[in-house]
């Protein structure tokens, strides 16, 4: 608990940001997950369009702070390779 009003203002603001990194870090897994799932079922055309909600998530988390950036790159290059790979070892997206 507080003791102070600027503890009062900083517990405040913590929260608030701990809420909103939360909702960024919430988006960019929804779209892994609905990434992950199309590419379980075969479905490259719906994982292609895809890909750049999730570049978006990406930079955007990692623009705003909950993610690092060389984190948010790893993942964006993993899930390309992964749906390049599905459509049979074509070029990049």
């Amino acid at each position: 608990m507080p003791n102070t009003k600027s503890a009062e203002r900083q517990l405040r603001k913590s929260l608030k940001r701990r809420a909103r990194n939360r909702r960024r870090l919430a988006a960019l897994k929804r779209v892994i997950k609905e990434l992950r799932r199309h590419l379980a079922a075969g479905e490259r055309e719906r994982a292609q369009e895809l890909l750049p909600k999730l570049m978006q998530a990406a930079d955007r988390a990692a623009a705003k702070g909950p993610l690092h950036r060389n984190k948010a790159a790893r993942i964006k290059s993993k899930w390309m390779r992964k749906v390049n790979e599905l459509g049979g070892g074509e070029g990049p997206v």
